[in-house]
Formats: C-alpha cells, structure tokens, sequence
C-alpha cells in the first residue's frame, strides 16, 4: 500500500464521518421539530436554532479537510500520511459521535418548548458541552497539519 491511500483514507473518515453524524442528527433534531410545530407553530424560530447546532459537525470535517489538502501529495512520507490518517479519523469519530449525542440534547429541548416550557437558553447550554469536543477534534486536525 502506498502512505498517499493512508491519508486519503484518513482524509475519507474525517469528512463521511463528520458529515454522516451531522445528517443524521439534523434529521432527528427535524422530527422533533415536526411534532414541535402542531402544538406550537409560533416557535420555528427557537426550532430552528435548537435543529441547526449540529451541523457543524459536518463543517468542521470539511474545514479539516481545507488544512489537510495541501499536504496530498504522491510524494507524501508514510509519517505525515499516518498523522493525517490519525487526525482524519479522531475528527471523523468525534464528529460522528458528538453530533449524535448533541441532537438529543437539542430534541429535548425542541420537544420541551413546543410543550411551552421555557428552556430555549438552558438547552442551548447544554448542547455546546458535545461542541466542544467537535471543536477540540478540529484543534487536533489543525495542530497535527502544522506538525507533519
């Protein structure tokens, strides 16, 4: 196997991983919005804003994606491919995972208002907490692209 297959592998991970989970999570953050909407269509805007959170999963895959680009080349080490094929997939994991787990704190908080309770802000707290760890695993593409 050549190191250039390595780190598009890598690469493959960081974005279908991250992308798959924010889909995903987009998708049960919209069911919950559906429901949502029969008692209480005067609430879209705080839907909206509660479904749109994890997409950034998907972005931030893509913007690693951006960092990383330059560094394939068929001359690539089998050191720098195996770094971007780590840092592809820790973002791609955490990605998944995190956008996952985001869009069920989201669709509590979705379901919630429609039944009028007001947790609009307390949801939005929680929610970044698995944001932070989607931000880290970006950190982590970027560091690992400023050392190989």
């Amino acid at each position: 196997m050549e190191p250039i297959l390595l780190a598009y592998i890598g690469v493959a991970c960081m974005l279908v991983l991250s992308c798959v989970g924010s889909g995903w999570a987009l998708s049960n953050c919209g069911n919950a919005t559906v429901g949502a909407l029969k008692k209480r269509p005067e609430a879209l805007g705080s839907y909206i804003a509660l479904s749109a959170l994890p997409s950034t999963q998907g972005l931030y895959g893509f913007v690693g994606f951006f960092f990383i680009m330059p560094k394939l080349t068929e001359d690539i080490s089998w050191l720098t491919a195996s770094g971007i094929f780590g840092a592809g997939l820790v973002m791609g994991v955490v990605g998944l995972v995190t956008a996952i787990r985001q869009s069920t704190t989201c669709s509590n908080g979705i379901i919630a208002v429609g039944q009028g309770h007001n947790v609009m802000a307390g949801t939005l707290t929680l929610a970044v907490f698995p944001e932070l760890y989607a931000i880290i695993a970006l950190l982590t593409v970027i560091f690992v692209n400023g050392i190989i």
